[in-house]
């Protein structure tokens, strides 16, 4: 029979860390510490397959679930000496959720629950403290009524607000046992006059009331944005952990608080936090007040006048040490802790391996490695190669002028500027209209996920380097100041006020998430340097991977960028991106529209020495690296001159009647120019193009073996092949031209000519088409939409509907359609090599700097990913990690 609820407390567990799948990333971590001794609440996990049962059954639960609930809560009982629902001496729980992968803030959670009328006096003759008592019925109601019974958290708020105004009460603190049973009252009245029903006073009601909000958060919107931004796949579900509650608002000795054993933004080796005094974990992660730190260093670094734990609780401080020392070792991996202390007795709530920056992952895991807590090999597969991309953003540039408006906490490292929308709706309507934006709230919560994803950066003016806003803005990449609590915002007028200053909706800032500090304007930024850990980790990773690691690239700018990025080559350029610049366009125009081939080579010869300067440029920056040089490929319609203006220079330049050039333009346009006339087609019909392409191949590798001393391979490579005939054609003129060439310079050309390969029909004649070609690359772009039948341009229409509705679960246009595109690719590089063993494989859309695609290219067989330049680092480490699990498989 299967068994749905695992226990755990009182130093065992019928659990274990190895079980995440089955009891979610908290319930496997809450086992795992029961099982090492350590001073854990005791509970139960109601596992994830009880979330798919649910779903899959009309939302309701298997047989023998309530029966195993009871006995789980009985033998909470039987450790703590407490009855749930017992009205002398009662026994509350929290219900919290547990997904495999921490979703952090995303799921619902109850706390206090089992308070009622009858059990709160209760509690507070056993705890000797009435006002802690009513102060967690009040937390219990609020929380309730907005998690499971759906009423507006903001209400309540409002509520208690306009008690502490009519008191002239400060903070919640100020508030007595008396002031808070005149709120509960309140709140009860809230409750019936809303759902037309008392609030439930049943604990068992209150407890599977619970339980099932939790199943249902996992649908919520915010988990299901969250889970899409992260590619977790729905079907995994959510286990439910319920625990005795531990109080850390009891009082002057209780505190609750966050920890991770190292920091999480620069991963410098030693313990990060935040606590409360008097004050519940919703306290602390929710910003409602500003905590304090743990350590006395952090507190002397923030120049704060708190108390920190190291100091308030010494002896409770020690423990947590010492804990926290014991987990990382144990899990090798810095850990992200929740505890509390109640009484002066710690107790842990929680471990997991803990969120970072890219900056912190590198840090960390080159000195576990140097410290052999890790092998250089683990260190590689321990830092997500997407995350690489928050290194690669501007950071302010230190010469940079600052008008600094305040100064909050560093939350999230990396700068921004934008302009200042203070809700998350907006954020998202001006992302869509290509506008860059700041995201300014009070504090954010998980419904604000949509917003954090389309801003720019994150401003809040409450909440610490643990609150939602710091958390999810690290999870994301993305820079975040929070805390700024100088800063005065008004929803209403769409305003921000500071020591007099204002600013409106629509003005533009900058954040910096090192400093914590918030800019006037926007201010001048700079690369980062890619050196240290980031240097010795490449190290390893090259050292692991198969793949070659090249970049897209036909500028010199961007070549010179990839190589210092890493690339080992170039494997695509793209020749049309060098002819849309002045003389030059007019030049391909002047080719495109002459009804001649005399009119076209005049035109082509004005664009030899272009193209050959442009070869040359790019071979000796690369140093005898390969260069990957595609023919002209687009339809000549992107060339085409529109206005009056551009006909009539186009026309002077060609001497011809411009109205007879408009009717030529109109002659070559096409309905469908992405299937029309392009690519090898254009080479099969015009083929002094690919003549004088190759020409300016070969002329300017042999001017730059000449100024490098390295000689020159260059790969040429004819798109959009589907039949092996347009290859044969068009690589006849290729291979006369290179005679031609060497004859005329006295040197012999060493060269390669293959194909791209963006057709399904190339795919499956490979075989034939490998026996003209040297090489293939796989563009992954064309070939996505020649499969799908769909365009890249117009798809995102529909693509966003299709996530939602789970007909596909990624973008094929980011990573590989693995089963329809992927087994064309596989089709084809199986029937190539058969044909021609050793032929050399790539791939060059997209996908090429994208870690799942590079894993699929990996299980493939290709010789190497070419990707842009600022992707280099990514594919490097992403190649590296497919090598290490293709290993290990």
């Amino acid at each position: 029979m299967t068994k749905w609820v695992y226990g755990f407390g009182d130093g065992k567990s019928e659990g274990a860390a190895d079980m995440r799948n089955l009891l979610g990333g908290k319930g496997a971590n809450l086992a795992e510490m029961s099982n090492l001794g350590l001073p854990v609440p005791p509970g139960f996990t109601i596992t994830t397959e009880v979330c798919t049962w649910f779903e899959a059954n009309g939302r309701s639960y298997p047989d023998s679930l309530g029966a195993e609930v009871d006995a789980a809560l009985a033998e909470i009982a039987r450790i703590t000496g407490r009855g749930f629902g017992d009205a002398t001496d009662p026994l509350l729980v929290s219900v919290r959720s547990g997904a495999r992968v921490s979703m952090p803030g995303m799921m619902d959670t109850v706390l206090n629950l089992g308070l009622n009328d009858a059990t709160v006096p209760a509690l507070a003759k056993s705890a000797g403290d009435a006002r802690f008592a009513y102060d967690s019925y009040r937390r219990f109601i609020q929380m309730y009524s907005n998690v499971v019974l759906g009423l507006e958290h903001h209400d309540f708020e409002e509520i208690l607000e306009t008690y502490k105004n009519d008191n002239d009460y400060a903070l919640d603190t100020d508030l007595s046992a008396e002031d808070w049973q005149q709120v509960i009252v309140s709140y009860k009245a809230l409750v019936e006059e809303e759902l037309g029903q008392p609030f439930p006073q049943d604990p068992g009601e209150q407890l599977w009331g619970a339980i099932g909000a939790v199943f249902l958060s996992w649908q919520s919107a915010r988990a299901v944005t969250y889970r899409r931004l992260h590619d977790i796949p729905n079907d995994w579900g959510t286990a439910v952990n319920v625990q005795a509650m531990v109080f850390g608002n009891m009082g002057t000795d209780s505190a609750t608080g966050v920890a991770f054993t190292r920091n999480p933004s620069t991963g410098e080796k030693a313990l990060y936090g935040e606590f409360l005094i008097n004050a519940q974990g919703e306290d602390v992660v929710a910003g409602i007040r500003t905590p304090q730190d743990i350590t006395e260093a952090a507190r002397i670094a923030a120049g704060s006048d708190a108390l920190s734990l190291e100091k308030a609780m010494p002896e409770a401080f020690a423990e947590f040490v010492a804990i926290c020392d014991r987990l990382e070792g144990h899990y090798r991996d810095m850990q992200d802790l929740e505890f509390t202390i109640e009484r002066g007795r710690l107790w842990m709530l929680q471990t997991r391996n803990g969120k970072r920056t890219a900056k912190a992952a590198l840090k960390i895991a080159v000195e576990m490695a140097d410290d052999g807590l890790i092998s250089p090999r683990e260190a590689v597969m321990r830092v997500d190669p997407s995350a690489l991309d928050q290194l690669l953003h501007p950071m302010i540039d230190p010469k940079a002028e600052r008008d600094i408006l305040a100064t909050g906490l560093p939350a999230s490292p990396g700068a921004a500027s934008g302009d200042i929308v203070f809700s998350s709706d907006e954020a998202e309507e001006a992302k869509n209209a290509g506008r860059k934006v700041i995201l300014v709230r009070v504090e954010t919560s998980p419904e604000d996920i949509h917003g954090m994803h389309a801003a720019e950066g994150i401003l809040t003016t409450r909440g610490g380097m643990t609150s939602h806003a710091a958390v999810v803005a690290r999870g994301m990449g993305k820079p975040c100041v929070s805390g700024a609590g100088s800063l005065r915002i008004d929803y209403r007028a769409g305003t921000l006020t500071v020591a007099g200053r204002k600013f409106a909706k629509g003005e533009r800032i900058t954040i910096d998430g090192a400093t914590g500090q918030v800019l006037v304007g926007e201010v001048a930024m700079q690369q980062p340097e890619m050196s240290g850990e980031f240097a010795r980790l490449m190290e390893w990773a090259d050292a692991e991977r198969r793949m070659k690691v090249r970049t897209n690239a036909e500028t010199p700018a961007d070549a010179r960028a990839a190589r210092g990025f890493g690339a080992e080559g170039i494997g695509l350029c793209r020749t049309e991106h060098m002819f849309f610049e002045g003389e030059r366009i007019v030049a391909v125009r002047e080719m495109i529209l002459s009804e001649n081939e005399a009119g076209r080579r005049a035109a082509l010869d004005k664009l030899l020495p272009m193209q050959r300067g442009d070869f040359t440029e790019l071979f000796e920056i690369m140093q005898g690296l390969p260069v990957t040089i595609r023919l002209l490929d687009p339809p000549l319609h992107e060339f085409l001159p529109h206005s009056d203006e551009e006909i009539a220079e186009v026309a002077a330049v060609m001497g011809v009647d411009a109205d007879r050039l408009r009717e030529r333009a109109l002659e070559l346009r096409e309905f469908n120019p992405m299937l029309g006339h392009r690519g090898c087609r254009l080479l099969v019909s015009y083929p002094e193009i690919a003549e004088m392409q190759a020409r300016a191949i070969f002329e300017g590798a042999v001017a730059a073996g000449k100024s490098t001393g390295s000689p020159v391979t260059p790969e040429i490579m004819v798109p959009l092949v589907g039949v092996k005939a347009e290859l044969d054609l068009v690589r006849a003129r290729i291979d006369a031209m290179a005679k031609a060439v060497s004859a005329e310079t006295g040197v012999a050309i060493a060269y390669q000519v293959g194909t791209m390969i963006e057709l399904p029909r190339a795919c499956l004649r490979a075989g034939e088409i490998a026996a003209s070609a040297e090489f293939f690359s796989f563009g992954t772009n064309d070939l996505t939409q020649t499969t799908f039948g769909i365009s890249r341009d117009d798809a995102s229409s529909f693509l966003g509907a299709y996530q939602r509705l789970g007909i596909v679960e990624r973008d094929p246009f980011v990573s590989i359609d693995q089963e329809g595109v992927g087994e064309l690719v596989r089709i084809g590089a199986e029937r190539g090599r058969a044909a021609r063993p050793g032929l050399k494989l790539g791939i060059c859309g997209e996908h090429g700097g994208d870690p799942a695609s590079i894993f699929f290219c990996e299980s493939v067989g290709l010789d190497y990913v070419s990707c842009s330049p600022f992707r280099v680092p990514i594919a490097r480490l992403a190649a590296a990690q497919a090598a290490l699990k293709a290993q290990t498989a």
